[in-house]
């Protein structure tokens, strides 16, 4: 598989590069792709768990976005990322590897990685309930810039929203999800990615540029993503 990113100067909280998928071959008749792993230890941070599993007689560390794991419990998982040299700054570690998993479950997995047409980078989010957040001067709904996502492509726009959902410090960004109880029951949640530091439930106005169709492999497609936002004071 190709390579998904190149060496990133600027990175926060990374160091090192993401490398291709190394992780080790999966043994399923019922879907190839996945991983059936056994919890050996547990070490929780704000942000993230850090797992590390037995794979399949190999040793390996994944991160998963902060859950209850037990040691000794079962997992699967069949998307991974390779993180060389990870540098945890909360736990004052470096990882020599680790590979963040977007899901985990406590069942096998069935099918394969999701392909761009049923995966749009909102995994499990759902449109939550009671927001209604007023547009800025200037900004755009999420339902417009859905509706009229052509237009909107390489501009940079403004976006009010609320936190719905975020991933700090991950491949040197903050990911973080807002909804501003626009939009269809598909297309209701923007993914932002930035530098700057936000909390869930929020209410934010971020200016950045519109890209479509953004594709980081293994699963993570984005129809629309604003990159590299400046959050507005």
């Amino acid at each position: 598989m190709r390579s998904l990113f190149i060496c990133l100067a600027i990175l926060v909280g990374f160091s090192g590069c993401v490398r291709k998928n190394k992780v080790p071959t999966a043994q399923n008749a019922t879907n190839p792709t996945q991983h059936e792993v056994k919890v050996e230890e547990v070490v929780q941070a704000s942000n993230y768990t850090y797992l590390k599993v037995s794979d399949n007689g190999a040793e390996n560390w994944l991160a998963v976005t902060k859950q209850e794991v037990a040691a000794g419990e079962t997992y699967y998982f069949n998307q991974a990322l390779e993180m060389q040299n990870f540098n945890s700054k909360e736990l004052n570690r470096t990882f020599t590897s680790i590979f963040f998993v977007q899901e985990i479950s406590k069942q096998p997995i069935i099918g394969g990685i999701p392909t761009p047409a049923n995966h749009k980078g909102k995994g499990n989010l759902v449109k939550a309930e009671g927001i209604l957040v007023a547009p800025a001067i200037g900004s755009v709904s999420i339902a417009d810039l859905f509706a009229k996502k052509d237009s909107y492509s390489g501009k940079t726009i403004k976006m009010k929203g609320q936190v719905v959902k975020i991933n700090n410090e991950v491949m040197g960004k903050n990911w973080i999800h807002i909804q501003d109880g626009t939009g269809t029951s598909e297309d209701f949640d923007l993914t932002v990615t930035t530098l700057d530091k936000v909390a869930v439930g929020d209410v934010v106005t971020f200016e950045g540029p519109i890209t479509l169709k953004k594709d980081f492999g293994f699963g993570y497609f984005y129809e629309v993503i604003m990159e590299d936002a400046k959050l507005e004071k």
